[in-house]
């Protein structure tokens, strides 16, 4: 006579999750900002630099280095909500939207034991910047931020705050999906492998500013070609001559009966994305 198979309630009620070891989740975020630095001549633009949220760890480990905001996975949150609360925490910066970067699970990756990260980067506006260190973070502050090809596999990153500079090596090991994967070479002082994920969200980042969509996440509704153009050259750590970018974007913005106003300049068109 055939066995009777159990209903999925009852194979459930004598299930065993314990049977299976389980590692613990975090969320980790890298909040891109573009810091402008205001001219002392008003006839010389602005310059614009690419900046990063990092916060200094106040307890072990890695007590006292610079490091990602982020935390731990809570039961009743998803990993998204996991990464806006713990960012908001540390850093009392909340981001419009999350773009996931990648899932960081090397074994030792932590000191701690079997911890995977799930990582993600956010675009902060520099209007609602108001970064205080909470929760377990001592301090938080936005680094400035260079990564430069140094041979055909190695990158040199470098996060840069008044006197504070961390340079971290990194080897680019292979491309999948449009996403370069880095191995550390130096971490630079960075913690667990935080160097890796800034690497991965940045190269990820600069790709997508190749399409524009990112782009407009570092405007306001309202913006100038000019504006825009910068945002792409500091991202991308290129320049390009304003007739070529004017005609590639066209199909992306729309004009507007609107001018810049302002003592010291002339006014310039405002745009908006289409």
């Amino acid at each position: 006579m055939k066995k009777q198979q159990a209903t999925e309630s009852e194979y459930l009620s004598q299930y065993d999750i314990t049977k299976y070891p389980r590692p613990s989740v975090t969320a980790d975020i890298v909040a891109f900002m573009i810091r402008s630095e205001e001219n002392e001549n008003y006839k010389m633009d602005s310059a614009n630099k690419l900046s990063i949220l990092l916060v200094k760890r106040g307890s072990h480990p890695f007590r006292d280095c610079w490091a990602l905001p982020g935390g731990f996975l809570k039961p009743d949150e998803t990993v998204e909500e996991c990464a806006y609360r713990e960012i908001t925490d540390e850093a009392n910066v909340t981001p419009v939207s999350l773009m996931p970067v990648g899932v960081f699970s090397e074994p030792g990756r932590d000191p701690r034991g079997w911890i995977i990260s799930h990582a993600f980067a956010s675009i902060i506006s520099e209007e609602s910047v108001r970064q205080v260190g909470g929760d377990d973070a001592s301090d938080a502050q936005w680094f400035d931020i260079s990564f430069d090809r140094q041979s055909d596999a190695t990158s040199l990153l470098t996060l840069t705050y008044e006197q504070t500079e961390l340079k971290a090596t990194l080897y680019e090991e292979e491309t999948r999906f449009g996403r370069t994967q880095f191995r550390i070479g130096d971490s630079g002082g960075l913690a667990f492998d935080h160097a890796r994920i800034i690497a991965t969200a940045l190269t990820a980042l600069r790709e997508g500013a190749r399409n524009y969509d990112t782009l407009f996440d570092f405007l306001p509704e309202r913006f100038t070609l000019t504006a825009l153009q910068r945002v792409q050259e500091t991202i991308m750590n290129i320049q390009i001559l304003p007739a070529n970018f004017r005609r590639k974007v066209s199909e992306y913005v729309v004009e507007t009966d609107e001018y810049t106003q302002g003592a010291g300049h002339r006014p310039a068109k405002l745009y908006r994305r289409k």
